[in-house]
């Protein structure tokens, strides 16, 4: 059975409702970060002690999930639906194929150890 590790960047405030989604289709774990990035956004401008400046990098969250490749149309569309506000710098997704994965604590691999 193949596994597959979905990335997906996504704003801030929407990180509970994407964990919902997924934990409603059956998956169990997954790894979260806050990351900084910028894409067509591009970022904006703010105002500090009477200076502007461009702020380039905006605050975003990484979510990392491995899971069997018959789950991924199911955990992206729930992404999808979870993360979507219909404005720029909703984020994005990226489908990665795992060659392998292994369990530290038992040895086990690949669906066995996720």
């Amino acid at each position: 059975m193949a596994l597959c590790k979905i990335e997906a960047v996504i704003k801030p405030f929407k990180l509970e409702e994407v964990k919902e989604a997924l934990t409603e289709i059956g998956i169990a774990g997954l790894t979260v970060a806050e990351v900084k990035g910028f894409g067509r956004q591009k970022g904006h401008t703010e105002i500090y002690r009477g200076s502007e400046y461009t702020v380039d990098f905006l605050p975003k969250v990484k979510i990392e999930v491995v899971l069997e490749e018959e789950l991924v149309p199911k955990a992206t569309e729930a992404i999808i639906k979870a993360a979507r506000t219909g404005k720029i710098g909703d984020g994005k997704i990226f489908v990665i194929p795992v060659t392998e994965a292994i369990r530290i604590r038992t040895g086990e691999r690949n669906e066995h150890a996720i």
